[in-house]
């Protein structure tokens, strides 16, 4: 059984790599840093870590182009994968979660809250280091399989299996919340994601948008609450929702 969770980190400031290392390794992670892209495919391929923590400014390699690379490894798909960006540049954010990161951190970053984030990661991707028990075939805590039915070649949403009839926006805001249940996105992060002119909007735009989304979740099973509101920081995706009504 793996009692410690091996996160691999692709970094090349030394400064950085070693705050990283720090508090992780203090929170009971093992830590493998890797100062280029190349030796981060290495280590990946030698053993698949539980995350990996990706700088997008690598000296060798674009992080995306990393991020697609470790895909195609055996057992790729299924590692969860953090993006580290500057604070400046919001399209790494955005392509970094289209391309279907997990989550990403702008620099300069709190290591409590990357930490944090880690943890979330894990826990809903259940990969928190320990060895799947050989009975039941689903371990305990399982969380029950999500209720949304995303097409996004088609920009369409199912919920419960009825076609939501969604705006543009509505659908930006849920397809990233569906995406990364659980996972609290602040209003200017939703902005930045989901609007083209976020700078011309308001939190209150959001507000907004995410009240009539709720209306027409609420239309399909009244008694389900799917969106969360955190006040005074954004909302997220309820992870524990029934999976019929």
């Amino acid at each position: 059984m793996l009692a410690h969770p091996r996160i691999l980190i692709a970094e090349d400031e030394s400064g950085i790599a070693d705050t990283l290392q720090y508090v992780l390794r203090t929170d009971g992670f093992v830590p493998v840093w890797c100062p280029t892209a190349e030796e981060a495919i290495a280590q990946f391929t030698a053993e698949p870590p539980a995350l990996a923590i990706l700088d997008v400014g690598l000296p060798d390699m674009n992080g995306f182009e990393l991020f697609k690379r470790l895909q195609k490894l055996p057992s790729g798909a299924e590692v969860p994968m953090l993006f580290l960006t500057a604070r400046s540049d919001e399209i790494d954010r955005v392509v970094g979660l289209e391309l279907g990161a997990d989550d990403y951190i702008a620099k300069p970053f709190s290591p409590r809250e990357l930490v944090a984030r880690v943890r979330s990661i894990l826990r809903r991707s259940g990969r928190t280091g320990q060895a799947p028990a050989a009975t039941p075939t689903v371990a305990p805590g399982t969380p029950p399989p999500m209720p949304f039915a995303l097409d996004a070649d088609r920009m369409q949403i199912r919920y419960y299996g009825r076609l939501l009839e969604l705006s543009r926006y509505e659908y930006g805001l849920l397809r990233l919340m569906v995406q990364r249940p659980g996972r609290v996105f602040t209003r200017d992060e939703l902005l930045s994601l989901v609007w083209d002119e976020a700078s011309d909007s308001f939190d209150r735009t959001v507000d907004a948008h995410i009240k009539t989304l709720r209306a027409k979740l609420k239309a399909v099973a009244p008694e389900v609450e799917p969106i969360r509101t955190l006040r005074g920081t954004g909302y997220a995706l309820n992870e524990e929702l029934p999976p019929s009504v």
